[in-house]
């Protein structure tokens, strides 16, 4: 849960020296606050009410009752924060979203071509977006008391990792839509950006809703490796490659991960075939690129637990671990067509993790034939 950042002081506000009314004087600070938090390095603010998306109770509870979340059942946890950010913090006004960019420089599915090396999503490439994202939340969040046109009020910030379904409230807020692949878009952003949150005890003035604007485009539905859209706007997580290489735990279906290709750490197919991502900014930093691209599998194969946690020291790939991890460097071992891999595949069929070893000697038989 995130920390509670209080401004010093109470009373009412103080009155302006320009007599500007009080509603004059929040959406002159939400004008000052956009520009502070582009200064900071955001791409976007916008801002929606705790409680602008009436529908979200509906839609999470139909997803968990349809089992579309599979094995996380976090998501069936909570649900009342989840589906009400009101409820999460009944004395909050305002939820300032914000957009951090990490567009990538190339095609990302290039790597798909070369099977004997790992895909991995770029979001993932570098360093932990968590950490690096909330750092500049909190700085934002600083700023934004200590310039509060009155004292006593209070924010809190989130960066996924606790019950805030940040998609719809970003959409709520302005800053895109929810394309058909159920990920945000924006005309201005494209589809590579992450989204973190303040809520705020500060009336600001709310932005108006995006709408979408997908058409009649089902590119991102049509490329899927593994039909994860049952329909447009919806998915079923349990099989999509994003949630079967990171929160799926125990083997993969056979039938899906002979689908998997050489993706071993999340899939970007649907992001990457988005035309709106022709209008995509250049990403500012290239702090989230540098720790994995698209390495051998054979060297990845080889990873121990010491290892492996060396490597990714710093990155999201270090949270599923290095079991789960060489579970998917196998899939795509045995998806890579490459005898030459048979040995490596091999050398692991008596791994002591009993889902690592079953993989191998999947790898191993896929190769055969």
């Amino acid at each position: 849960m995130p920390s509670l950042i209080s401004a010093e002081g109470g009373g009412a506000s103080p009155p302006s020296p320009d007599g500007d009314s009080p509603r004059d004087i929040w959406v002159k600070k939400k004008a000052e606050t956009e520009a502070e938090a582009r200064a900071v390095g955001f791409a976007a603010m916008g801002v929606m009410r705790p409680g602008g998306v009436p529908e979200l109770a509906g839609r999470l509870a139909d997803f968990v009752g349809r089992g579309r979340h599979g094995q996380m059942g976090w998501m069936a946890e909570r649900m009342g924060w989840r589906g009400d950010p009101s409820a999460l913090w009944p004395e909050a006004r305002s939820v300032v979203m914000l957009a951090e960019l990490y567009t990538p420089e190339g095609d990302p599915l290039a790597v798909l071509e070369r099977r004997d090396r790992a895909a991995v999503s770029v979001y993932a490439q570098g360093r932990d977006y968590h950490d690096l994202v909330k750092k500049r939340l909190k700085r934002l969040g600083r700023w934004l008391l200590e310039t509060a046109p009155e004292p006593g009020h209070q924010i809190k910030v989130f960066v996924d990792t606790a019950p805030v379904m940040e998609k719809p409230l970003a959409q709520a807020a302005g800053l895109g839509w929810q394309g058909k692949h159920t990920n945000l878009l924006s005309r201005d952003l494209g589809s590579w950006f992450f989204l973190g949150a303040i809520f705020t005890t500060m009336p600001l003035p709310p932005d108006a809703p995006q709408v979408s604007h997908c058409g009649s485009c089902r590119a991102c539905l049509d490329v899927c490796p593994t039909g994860a859209f049952p329909a447009p706007y919806q998915l079923d997580a349990r099989r999509c490659i994003s949630y079967l290489t990171i929160e799926h735990k125990g083997p993969v279906e056979p039938e899906l991960r002979a689908l998997m290709g050489n993706r071993i750490y999340g899939c970007d197919d649907c992001l990457a075939v988005c035309p709106w991502n022709k209008f995509a900014q250049a990403g500012s930093e290239m702090r989230y690129r540098g720790i994995i691209d698209a390495p051998p599998l054979a060297e990845l194969a080889g990873l121990d637990d010491a290892g492996f946690r060396a490597r990714f020291s710093g990155s999201p790939i270090k949270r599923i671990g290095r079991d789960r991890f060489v579970r998917n460097v196998l899939y795509a071992i045995g998806n890579s067509g490459d005898a030459e891999l048979a040995p490596v595949a091999r050398g692991l069929e008596g791994d002591a993790d009993p889902v690592v070893a079953e993989a191998a000697s999947w790898a191993v038989a896929r190769l055969a034939r």
